[in-house]
């Protein structure tokens, strides 16, 4: 299978994800779109990951990339191909498909418990969680959705955590693929964000060396990429 990556920053990269695929022998490309890498065409790749990053789905006129960015992902639902959005990835997933992003009542950053929706006990790809989980998040948008999407997952702190879409598309607001140095790096380069005050915004001393948390996310995101693999495989 080729997967095809969209990354926003140098410090949110594929990472658990690359591992994933190196193990299961796919091919995975990256985009650096803060280098403003040529995109490659939606017949280049049977899946594509879109990850986070700092920016925001409206940020077209300081980051003139995003205008390509979501015609690819656009192209990429219209052509049945596997997309996988993470955070910021799940925003402008949930925008192309016709939903609307905004800003969320509180930053969600750190370990937060998410749980399921009933409806996720139908879906291919949700079956596979837990009915609850503590995820690593970082985030202070979120989005709605249309009716054509389905609801699949919610925390306190955000009402849409997760979701189905066209039975090939799915958005998460948190990070499974995050690793402890991946959470490191991100608190290196955003950490003014947790000096504000808020309802869901840990300290770093919570957040960093969570091992047995990381290693419950990364099963998950691995079984999770083991069914998007077996939907692609049942096509092909």
């Amino acid at each position: 299978m080729r997967i095809h990556c969209l990354q926003h920053v140098p410090f949110e990269a594929p990472e658990e994800i690359a591992v994933w695929a190196e193990r299961r022998g796919h091919v995975l490309t990256v985009t650096l779109m803060y280098e403003s890498d040529s995109l490659p065409l939606a017949d280049d790749f049977d899946m594509l990951v879109i990850m986070g990053g700092p920016m925001g789905v409206h940020d077209e006129e300081v980051i003139p990339w995003l205008k390509g960015e979501k015609a690819l992902i656009s192209a990429a639902i219209s052509s049945h191909k596997l997309t996988l959005g993470i955070c910021l990835g799940a925003q402008l997933i949930a925008e192309q498909i016709g939903g609307e992003v905004y800003k969320n009542k509180w930053n969600e950053i750190g370990w937060f418990p998410v749980k399921l929706t009933e409806g996720a006990k139908e879906s291919i790809f949700f079956k596979v969680f837990p009915e609850q989980f503590v995820p690593f998040h970082w985030h202070g948008d979120t989005f709605s959705l249309p009716a054509e999407a389905k609801r699949m997952a919610f925390s306190l702190g955000c009402a849409n955590q997760g979701f189905e879409y066209a039975e090939h598309v799915v958005g998460l607001q948190f990070h499974l693929e995050a690793n402890d140095i991946s959470i490191r790096r991100i608190i290196d380069n955003c950490g003014e964000q947790i000096q504000q005050q808020d309802e869901y915004v840990q300290a770093r001393s919570g957040m960093v060396g969570q091992h047995e948390r990381v290693r419950a996310s990364n099963e998950i995101l691995f079984s999770l990429l083991d069914a998007m693999e077996g939907k692609y495989l049942f096509r092909a």
